[in-house]
């Protein structure tokens, strides 16, 4: 088994997909989050009900070297730490190098090992803490863990959201989650601020699809 690399929750750095590559080989955290994000959300799922990759947004966005990745070490009892870490990714996320045209595609993806079980609803709570401030920028704020029961969009008996490990991740609002924009009225508002027109389309060819 790997070792623990330890870091408080404040200095938890963010690395590309190569450096995290690098520090999964001393830090068996990072090899399990790394390991998840390349070999199931960039990969085809047979129970998904589409075709393609769990996460085509994160597939590409490594392609285009905009996924930025981090292990924290906040444990539940540390939720200032693993807040004040988001909260800093936020403005992370804007200094990701990128094309023209391509800014929309950076991410960042943060591992929580030491928040499995206990550590759950924390995290829940970071999440909805972001609520607002992420919408308000036109941002997602994702938790993905082990327990974790959202349906999928196009099959829902498939747990898309479930990872090894608790998840926080944040990426930009494109107009492909118009599915989720539809299922959650707290999103549609910033949705179609941001989209308008081709929002509202699609929007309504989800909705005829889903029928």
């Amino acid at each position: 088994m790997l070792d623990k690399v330890s870091r408080p929750a404040g200095s938890t750095p963010l690395l590309t997909v190569a450096e995290a590559r690098l520090d999964a080989q001393v830090d068996g955290d990072m090899a399990t989050l790394l390991g998840w994000v390349e070999s199931y959300l960039m990969r085809e799922h047979p129970d998904l009900g589409r075709t393609g990759a769990v996460c085509p947004f994160t597939k590409q966005a490594a392609k285009l070297d905009t996924v930025r990745l981090a292990i924290c070490n906040a444990g539940p009892s540390d939720e200032d730490g693993a807040f004040a870490l988001m909260r800093r990714s936020f403005g992370e996320l804007e200094k990701i190098p990128h094309k023209p045209g391509m800014a929309h595609f950076r991410t960042v993806i943060v591992g929580f090992p030491n928040c499995a079980g206990d550590g759950v609803a924390m995290l829940q709570r970071v999440q909805a803490r972001h609520k607002f401030y992420s919408l308000s920028r036109f941002r997602m704020i994702g938790f993905m863990h082990a327990t974790n029961e959202a349906p999928g969009l196009w099959n829902p008996d498939f747990r898309p959201l479930r990872a090894p490990l608790p998840v926080l991740a944040i990426r930009y609002l494109v107009e492909q989650d118009a599915p989720f924009a539809a299922r959650h009225p707290l999103l549609m508002v910033p949705f179609l601020l941001k989209f308008r027109l081709a929002g509202a389309k699609r929007l309504l060819t989800y909705a005829r699809s889903a029928k």
